[in-house]
C-alpha cells in the first residue's frame, strides 16, 4: 500500500507557469513564458546570455515574483545557483545537513510516527502509513550514502568537518550538486551544472538526471548533455512574434524545430521586404508617369490631357497609401553565420612538425603533417599540451626540440582559447585592419556581430561579442590552415552549430583542439592525435 501512495505522490509533483512577463530597469527580461514539467520531464532551458535563464529559475523556485503571470508548484523543490556565497563559518557537514534537512525532518517524523504505533496511541496506524510512504518517496534512510556516492563521483569534498569559506566556487557547488542528486526532490531546479564537472563528474551527472523519477529544469548551454537528458527544450531566444518556444522530442526535436522556425520567419521577412520593395517601385513609376503625362502625343487635344491628370494624380495617392499601409511587422531574425570560401594548394604540404616537444608543457615528441583540406583532432585532459602544440604550429612558440616547416605563402589563422585584452578600437575597425592584406570580405557579410556592435569599441563588447570578433578577424585574413583552441567557448548554440557545418565544408586544413563533447561527437569521423 505505502510503495502505491509513494508512486502516486511523485506522479503528482508538477511546475507549471502561465504568461510569465517580468522586466528589470525598465528591459524585457521574461516575455510570455508558458511551461509545464510533470514527473519525467526534463526541461532543457537554452538562450544567449542575458535572455533571462537564470531568472526564470528565481521565478520558478519562488526567490523572485514575475510582474504578471502565474506559478503553480506541487512537491518538494531542489535548486543549485550558478554561485553560492558564503560568509560565515559553516562546514561542509553544515551544508551537506542543510541540503538534506528535508530528508531529516522526514525520518524524524516516521520515528516518532513508529513511537506512537508501539504505543498503540489513536490514529497511530494512519500516522504510521503516512510518515512511511513519505519516507520510501524519496528513500529517506539511503540519502546520507548516496549524497557520498555523488560527492566522490563530483570530485567534490568528503571532509564533512572542511569549512566552506575556505573552498572555491566550484567546489561548493559539486557539494550542492551532491547534495541534490542524493536528496531525491520531486523537482530539481539545474543553472548551468556542468561548469565545474570534469568528464567522470558529466558522467555522473548525466546518469543521475536520465534515472530521476520527478521532473528536471536545466538550464545549460552544453549541447552533450542537453542530447543525452533533455525530453522538450525552451528556447528563450527572440522568435518571430516575440514570445518564447518550447520544442519537444529532447534536443535533436528542437535543433529541428527551431531551425524550420527560423527559416520560416527569414522567408516572411523576405516576403514582406520584397513587397515593399515593389510597392515602392509602382510608387516611383506612378510619380515618373505624373511628371510626364502633362505632354501628350502631338495632335493630342486639351481634353485628354485635362482627363488624364487627375487619373495619374489619382494613382500616385494610391500606391502611396499601399505603401504606407505596408508596415513590416515581420521583425528582422537573427544573423547566419556565412563564412567565407576557404581553400588551399592541392596535394602540397601545407605545414610540417616533426617530434616536437616543449620543456614542461609538451614532454612527448609530436608530429603533424597537413594538406589541403586535412582533419586533425587533438585531444587529452587539461595540461596535457594541447594548446602548446598549436602555438607551435602557428609559430608563436619555438619548441625545444624537433622541426617545423610551412610552405611559402601558405596563411595559418590561429583561434587562441580566449579572446585577447580589449583595445578601444572600434570592432570594425580592427576587423579591417586584419582584413586589409586579403581578399575583403565586409564584416556585416559574415552575419557574426549586428550593426550597432560593429561601431562599438572593443572593450565595450560582451565576452560572446568579443569571440565573435576574433572568428570574424582569423577568416577575414582567408587562412590556408585553421588551428581552433577550443573555439565553441562563449558561442551561442546556434554559431557553435553552423560553425560545425563550416568546419566540416571548408577547403582549409583545420586543427582543432576542444573539450566539448558534442563537437568531439560531430568530429568522431576526423584523424586523432590524443596527448
Amino acid at each position: 500500500m505505502s510503495t502505491d501512495i509513494t508512486m502516486s505522490a511523485r506522479a503528482r509533483a508538477h511546475l507549471n507557469a502561465t504568461d510569465l512577463h517580468l522586466a528589470r530597469g525598465g528591459r524585457p527580461v521574461l516575455a510570455g513564458v508558458d511551461l509545464t514539467v510533470s514527473a519525467g520531464d526534463r526541461l532543457g532551458v537554452v538562450g544567449e546570455n542575458g535572455r533571462g535563464k537564470t531568472t526564470l529559475l528565481q521565478v520558478l523556485a519562488g526567490t523572485l515574483t514575475p510582474d504578471t503571470g502565474t506559478v503553480r508548484r506541487a512537491g518538494t523543490i531542489g535548486v543549485a545557483d550558478q554561485e553560492m556565497p558564503v560568509d560565515d563559518d559553516r562546514t561542509v557537514g553544515d551544508l551537506i545537513d542543510l541540503e538534506l534537512a528535508q530528508v531529516r525532518a522526514v525520518l524524524h517524523a516516521f520515528e516518532t510516527a513508529t513511537v506512537a504505533l508501539a504505543e498503540q496511541r489513536r490514529g497511530a496506524e494512519d500516522d504510521y502509513a503516512d510518515a512511511l510512504a513519505a519516507a520510501e518517496s524519496i528513500d529517506a534512510w539511503d540519502a546520507d550514502r548516496r549524497v557520498d556516492v555523488s560527492l566522490a563521483a563530483l570530485d567534490a569534498v568528503t571532509d564533512r568537518a572542511r569549512p566552506l569559506a575556505g573552498l572555491s566556487v566550484g567546489q561548493r557547488y559539486r557539494i550542492r550538486l551532491a547534495c541534490l542528486l542524493g536528496s531525491r526532490y520531486d523537482l530539481l531546479l539545474l543553472d548551468e551544472p556542468t561548469n565545474h564537472l570534469d568528464a567522470a563528474g558529466l558522467e555522473h551527472l548525466t546518469a543521475r538526471l536520465r534515472e530521476h523519477p520527478g521532473g528536471v529544469v536545466l538550464v545549460s548551454h552544453d549541447r552533450a548533455l542537453l542530447a543525452d537528458v533533455a525530453t522538450a527544450v525552451l528556447d528563450l531566444d527572440p522568435t518571430r512574434d516575440g514570445r518564447p518556444r518550447v520544442y519537444g522530442g529532447g534536443y535533436a526535436g528542437y535543433r529541428e524545430g527551431s531551425r524550420a522556425e527560423r527559416e520560416r520567419w527569414e522567408s516572411e521577412y523576405r516576403d514582406q521586404q520584397e513587397e515593399r520593395r515593389r510597392l515602392a517601385q509602382d510608387l516611383s513609376a506612378a510619380q515618373n508617369r505624373l511628371s510626364t503625362g502633362w505632354r501628350p502625343e502631338k495632335g493630342t487635344g486639351k481634353h485628354t490631357r485635362a482627363t488624364r491628370a487627375p487619373a495619374l494624380v489619382r494613382a500616385v495617392h494610391r500606391r502611396q497609401e499601399d505603401l504606407e499601409a505596408h508596415v513590416l511587422d515581420v521583425p528582422q531574425p537573427p544573423l547566419r553565420f556565412q563564412p567565407p570560401k576557404l581553400g588551399a594548394p592541392a596535394g602540397a604540404t601545407l605545414l610540417r612538425a616533426d617530434d616536437v616537444t616543449v620543456p614542461g608543457r609538451l614532454t612527448e615528441p609530436r608530429s603533424v603533417l597537413l594538406r589541403a583540406g586535412d582533419r586533425l583532432l587533438v585531444t587529452g585532459p587539461n595540461g596535457c599540451g594541447k594548446s602548446t602544440l598549436l602555438s607551435v604550429l602557428a609559430g608563436t612558440l619555438h619548441p625545444g626540440t624537433g622541426d617545423v616547416q610551412r610552405k611559402r605563402g601558405v596563411r595559418i589563422g590561429w583561434l587562441t582559447q580566449e579572446p585577447p585584452p580589449p583595445s578601444r578600437q572600434r570592432a570594425f575597425e580592427v576587423y579591417a585592419t586584419a582584413a586589409a592584406a586579403g581578399d575583403r570580405v565586409g564584416l556585416s557579410q559574415l552575419g557574426l556581430l549586428p550593426a550597432g556592435a560593429t561601431h562599438q569599441p572593443v572593450s565595450e563588447l560582451s565576452l560572446g561579442q568579443r569571440r565573435r570578433l576574433d572568428l570574424a578577424v582569423l577568416l577575414a585574413a582567408r587562412p590556408h590552415v585553421l588551428l581552433l583552441d577550443e573555439p565553441t567557448n562563449h558561442l551561442s548554440m546556434t554559431l557553435v552549430e553552423e560553425l560545425t557545418q563550416a568546419l566540416a565544408d571548408t577547403g582549409a586544413a583545420v586543427v582543432l583542439a576542444t573539450h566539448d563533447r558534442q563537437l568531439l561527437r560531430d568530429t568522431a569521423a576526423w584523424p586523432r592525435l590524443q596527448l
